[in-house]
C-alpha cells in the first residue's frame, strides 16, 4: 500500500541536467500558479486556527493550566521540524516527492484538522474531552506536516531555481497573509458575534474545508523527476555518518547553532495572547485582531524578505527578522497598555515572514541537491528540538512573571543577531 502511494514501482527516465532545467523553466508558471493557490488558500485557513492567538484563547475557555499552552506552544514551533532529521533518509532515495507530499499529506496534514473542529462542538459539555481532542488534532497536524516537510521543500527546490525561490515564497506569503488578514477579520466577527462554543465551531470549520481544499491545487504541481544518486543505507549508519558531515562543513555547523538559538528566542510567543488576556482582560474579538496584526507584519515581511533573499541572500533577511522579534518581546515586556500589544504581533509577525521565507530556504544553498534532503532534515530537526523546550522553559518563566519570560526573549534574540553578522557566512557567496 505504502509502495503505491509513494510510486515507488514507476520507473524513471534517464534525463541529463540541461533536460530537467528545460522541464523546470517550461513548467514553471504552471507550478507557480498551483502552488500559489495552495499556499493562499492554505494560509486562509490557517488563520482561523492561529496557534498564536485563536487556539490558545480556545484553550483558555477550557483550562487555566499554563502546561496546556506550553504543549500547544511546543507543537506550534516543534511539531513540522521534529520529525525531519527521520524521514531524510528515506527521502534521498526516492525519485519522486509528490507523491510524499499529496498522497501522504492529505491524512497526516490535512484531515486531522477536522478532528479538532470536533472539539468545538463538545467543550461546553466535556471540556476535558475537547481539551484532549484539540491538543491531539493540531499535534496529528503538525507532526504529520513535519513528516512530508522534507519531501515538501526538496519538491519547491526542484521546481524553483535558486534565484526565484524566494520571489515564489515572498509572493506566496504576500497574497496568502492578505487574505488571512480577511479571514482574521471573519475570525473577530465570528468570536463576537456568536456565544462560545458556536463561535469557535464556525472558524474550525472554516479553516478544515479551506485547508483540504487547497490540497487539489497542490495536486497539480507538475515535478521533474530526478533519479536519485545517494546510496541505500540503513537508518543506523545514516544517523551515524552525521557527526562526520557537522564537522566537515563549518559554515553550516555555525548557522545550525545560530538557527537553534533564534528558535529559543521564540519561548515567549506563545504567551503574548495569554499575557494580554490576563493583564488587560481583552474580550474574545481582540484575539481576531491581533491575528490581523500578525498577519498585517507577516503580509508586508515575507514580500520583502522574498525579493530581499533573490537579491542579497537569506542571512541578511533573518538578522533583520530577528531585530523585529527583539523589539517585538520588549514592547510586550514593557507595554504600558493594551493597545502596544498590536505593536507586539505586527514585529512578531515581520520575524515570521523572515523565518517561513528565509529559514526554510537558505538550508538548500548549504549543500548539493542530492544532500538536500539531508542537510533540510538536520537544520529543521535541530530547529525542532529547541522549540519543543523553548515553550517549556516558557511556561516556567511564565509562572514567575511574563516580564522574566518576554526579558529573557530578548537576550536570546539579542544573542542571536550577533552570531547572524559576525560569525556565519552567506552560504550562496562562501568560498
Amino acid at each position: 500500500m505504502l509502495a503505491w502511494l509513494l510510486q515507488l514501482d514507476r520507473p524513471v527516465p534517464p534525463r541529463t541536467d540541461d533536460e530537467i532545467a528545460a522541464e523546470v523553466e517550461r513548467n514553471y508558471t504552471w507550478n507557480f500558479t498551483v502552488n500559489l493557490l495552495d499556499g493562499v488558500i492554505f494560509t486562509f485557513g490557517s488563520s482561523f486556527i492561529s496557534s498564536t492567538t485563536i487556539l490558545p484563547l480556545f484553550l483558555s475557555k477550557l483550562t487555566t493550566n499554563p502546561l496546556a499552552f506550553g504543549l500547544l506552544a511546543v507543537l506550534a514551533q516543534a511539531g513540522w521540524f521534529l520529525p525531519q532529521l527521520f524521514t531524510a533518509n528515506l527521502m534521498e532515495r526516492l525519485a519522486r516527492k509528490k507523491p510524499v507530499v499529496v498522497n501522504l499529506g492529505m491524512f497526516l496534514e490535512r484531515l486531522p484538522i477536522w478532528v479538532m473542529l470536533t472539539a468545538a462542538f463538545v467543550a461546553s459539555r466535556r471540556p476535558i474531552l475537547a481539551l484532549a481532542l484539540v491538543l491531539g488534532g493540531y499535534a496529528w497536524h503538525a507532526l504529520g506536516a513535519g513528516i512530508v516537510a522534507v519531501s515538501w521543500q526538496d519538491l519547491i527546490a526542484r521546481c524553483f531555481p535558486v534565484t526565484r525561490r524566494g520571489k515564489f515564497f515572498g509572493t506566496t506569503s504576500f497574497v496568502g497573509a492578505g487574505v488571512g488578514a480577511v479571514g482574521a477579520v471573519l475570525s473577530t466577527w465570528l468570536l463576537n458575534r456568536y456565544a462560545f462554543p458556536a463561535n469557535f465551531s464556525y472558524t474550525f470549520a472554516i479553516a478544515a474545508t479551506a485547508m483540504t481544499f487547497s490540497w487539489v491545487f497542490l495536486a497539480l504541481t507538475r515535478e521533474p523527476v530526478q533519479a536519485p544518486t545517494t546510496r541505500r543505507r540503513g537508518n543506523i549508519e545514516y544517523l551515524a555518518s552525521l557527526p562526520a558531515l557537522l564537522r566537515g562543513d563549518e559554515n553550516f555547523r555555525r548557522f545550525l547553532i545560530t538557527r537553534m538559538l533564534l528558535a529559543l528566542g521564540g519561548m515567549g510567543s506563545g504567551f503574548v495572547t495569554v499575557t494580554a488576556v490576563n493583564r488587560w482582560h481583552i474580550p474574545d474579538s481582540t484575539a481576531g485582531l491581533f491575528t490581523l496584526a500578525l498577519l498585517a507584519g507577516q503580509t508586508v515581511g515575507t514580500l520583502l524578505f522574498g525579493f530581499l533573499a533573490d537579491r542579497f541572500g537569506h542571512k541578511l533577511c533573518l538578522e533583520l527578522g530577528t531585530v523585529t522579534g527583539l523589539a517585538g518581546c520588549l514592547v510586550a515586556w514593557l507595554a504600558p497598555g493594551p493597545g502596544w500589544y498590536f505593536a507586539v504581533f505586527v514585529l512578531l509577525g515581520f520575524l515570521s515572514g523572515a523565518v517561513l521565507v528565509s529559514g526554510i530556504l537558505i538550508v538548500m544553498e548549504f549543500s548539493k541537491p542530492e544532500r538536500r534532503p539531508t542537510y533540510v532534515g538536520i537544520a529543521n530537526t535541530g530547529v525542532g528540538l529547541v522549540g519543543a523546550v523553548a515553550p517549556l522553559l516558557g511556561a516556567a518563566l511564565a509562572e514567575a512573571g511574563f516580564a522574566w519570560l518576554f526579558a529573557a526573549s530578548a537576550a536570546v534574540y539579542l544573542i542571536t543577531l550577533v552570531l547572524f553578522h559576525g560569525w556565519v557566512r552567506e552560504p550562496r557567496h562562501a568560498v
